[in-house]
């Protein structure tokens, strides 16, 4: 189900496992990956990794240069101001609208999970869908009154090769 079709405001417990299964579509990455971003990265962790640094390494281990795994979800973060653009996004839009539909408006992540499929190359665009898993029923702990819910996200690259899926453990409370 698309995100359009979800309850703009969950009041009840219908509404809200309404959101369970729900779909949307984020679209590629505003910036597509490159070596730049890739050796800045490199850098900030002090990775050393020749697959990294030397080209003719990447080749022979990797098949040509690729950006560390740890980066996928940095080629879909949406650039926080971009002239061209009316309207902000959110990373993780789908998680923001469900707490908006809950007014459940703190949260944390309890946990993330991401299983790694092809590399992202330089050149890639990223896209993201992102989607609803799971939501528990009302919970009480130390933090407060909500509910966890699990968000997924798959990565794919603009030939359509799949590059990773990312889980989202969220508890959001009020």
């Amino acid at each position: 189900m698309s995100v359009t079709d979800a309850p703009a405001v969950a009041e009840t417990e219908e509404d809200v496992q309404a959101w369970v299964g729900v779909e949307l579509d984020a679209g590629f990455g505003d910036v597509a990956c490159e070596q730049g971003y890739v050796t800045h990265w490199c850098e900030a962790c002090e990775d050393a990794n020749p697959v990294y640094w030397d080209d003719a390494v990447a080749t022979e281990v990797t098949g040509g240069p690729t950006a560390p795994p740890t980066m996928l979800s940095v080629w879909m973060r949406p650039l926080m101001f971009d002239p061209r653009r009316e309207d902000a996004i959110r990373p993780l839009e789908l998680h923001f609208r469900l707490k908006d539909a809950t007014g459940l408006d703190k949260g944390i992540v309890a946990s993330n999970e991401i299983v790694f499929h092809d590399p992202v190359r330089p050149g890639d665009r990223v896209r993201t869908v992102q989607s609803v898993r799971s939501i528990s029923p009302v919970k009480t702990i130390r933090l407060g009154t909500g509910r966890f819910w699990t968000i997924d996200v798959t990565y794919t690259a603009q030939d359509g090769r799949l590059l990773g899926v990312e889980s989202y453990d969220f508890f959001c409370y009020s």
